[in-house]
This record gives C-alpha cells, structure tokens and sequence, in this order.
C-alpha cells in the first residue's frame, strides 16, 4: 500500500502552486511549510541542468526566461531554483516525496547516462529506503525505464499522470497495462463536480473500483476542498492539492458529519 491514509493529502509543489501561505512553489520553504501542515506527501516538480544536477521547478524555463536544461545547477541556484538533493536532505524523513518528472527534447539524443532517466535513477540510489517515494510523470517513458532496474522498482512506487486532454478511462488502463503502481488523473476527468451517484459506469466511483480491481492506487490533482470530499466520498487513495488548510478542514468536517 502506498498511501496507508484516505484520502492521503498531498501537497502540490509543497504548500501549493504559485505563491501559497507567503511561500513560493517548489522551494525548500514551501515544502517544510507542507510538511509543518501535517500532510504526509508533498509532490514537487524534476528538471535536470545542464550539467546533469536535478533541479526543483516546474516551468522549462527560470525566473529569468532562460531554459532550465541550457542553464548550470549554480547558474539556476543563483535564480533561486533549488536542487532535488537539498529539498530531500531539508525534509523530515516521514514525509512521502512525489517526484513529478519533467523530461525534455534532448533527452531524444544526449547519450543515454545524461538522460532525464537515468540522472533520476542514480539520483534515488542513495534515497531509497530512507522515506516512501512516488515516480510520477507524463512522459511513460520514465517510469518505464525505472521498472526496469529492480533496486529502483523494489524501493519506489511508479504512476503515469495524465492531463485534462485524458480520460481518467484512458490513464487507468494506460498504467495498467504499463504494470505501474498509481494512476494520476486530473481532477476534471473524475466527474467529481455533482457526481454523487455511486459506482455507475462513467462515474467517480465506478472508475476508483476499476482502478483498484487492476491492482492501482489512484491520486487525482487538483483538488479543490468540495472535490476531495467527492473524491474521498468515491474511494479516491490521495488528493494532490493547493489549499492545503482548507482540504484538511473540510475532509475533517465531513468524517465528523458522516458520524
């Protein structure tokens, strides 16, 4: 089981995305806040530099415009960009790290070891076991190649994210069949918005029943507070959300009004 709570709460690029609670997205800061809120999970963003270095952002390009795989890992440092090594060594250890990553064009032809993949491999080596990880991204390329290498796959958890360009059909089945551990599908394609009818085809909770028959936890993203209740209410395993305080709030005060 990767996520032992339900719905587990996920902070989304720490405390949330853009500025959140005074903190920026993905910075050292924003997920030590995350983490302070008491969700268990925070989801940051992977990109490598141009100097193989695994840098925490989100967009191709920094603060500054300029392309996050043309720049040094001191370059972007010096753009306020932090590296994965310094938000993992700065995380309490109990908290599960979503790794949302970013691959680029050239990662069609650098030689192999400079790939986006292979940098996120040997990256992990001297992480795993040290706290739960969950190997997402939109390129299936990755958590393909990392099923491959057994140490990798043994010690972290693989998903396929998909978008709103998606159905939540497609991506279940996609990971699925791709043998990973967690489908993450956009919130939108749930059908969460007035979807209260129980496990009927199409609905919420009927595509959560599939995913979990085929052996897959599913995370959507981004959950509002009233769609993390719907999602909870439909059996979702984890909500990837912005508003941290008022998610747990709200998911609080449904358990107590649900008796």
């Amino acid at each position: 089981m990767i996520f032992d709570v339900k719905p587990t709460v996920v902070g989304h690029r720490g405390f949330g995305s853009g500025t959140a609670g005074g903190y920026r997205e993905n910075s050292v800061e924003s997920f030590l806040a995350a983490a302070a809120s008491g969700v268990p999970w925070v989801e940051l963003d992977a990109r490598r530099s141009s100097d193989g270095e695994l840098m925490v952002w989100h967009d191709p390009r920094s603060p500054a415009g300029r392309p996050i795989v043309t720049q040094t890992a001191a370059q972007l440092a010096a753009d306020g960009i932090a590296a994965l090594a310094d938000v993992l060594a700065a995380l309490p250890a109990d908290v599960g790290v979503n790794i949302d990553v970013k691959t680029v064009i050239e990662d069609a032809t650098d030689p192999a070891p400079q790939r986006t993949h292979a940098l996120l491999a040997e990256a992990l080596r001297g992480h795993l076991g040290t706290r739960q990880f969950l190997i997402s991204s939109f390129d299936p390329s990755v958590p393909v190649y990392l099923a491959g290498h057994a140490a990798l796959a043994d010690g972290a958890a693989l998903g396929l994210i998909t978008s709103e360009n998606l159905s939540a059909d497609q991506c279940i089945a996609a990971a699925a069949g791709l043998g990973l551990d967690v489908a993450c599908v956009y919130t939108a394609t749930l059908h969460l918005d007035g979807d209260e009818h129980g496990p009927v085809r199409g609905s919420a909770a009927h595509t959560i029943e599939l995913a979990h028959e085929a052996g897959l936890e599913v995370m959507t993203w981004t959950a509002t507070p009233v769609q993390a209740v719907r999602a909870a209410a439909a059996g979702i395993d984890a909500v990837c959300v912005d508003d941290i305080p008022a998610v747990l709030a709200t998911l609080a005060a449904a358990r107590v009004a649900s008796g």
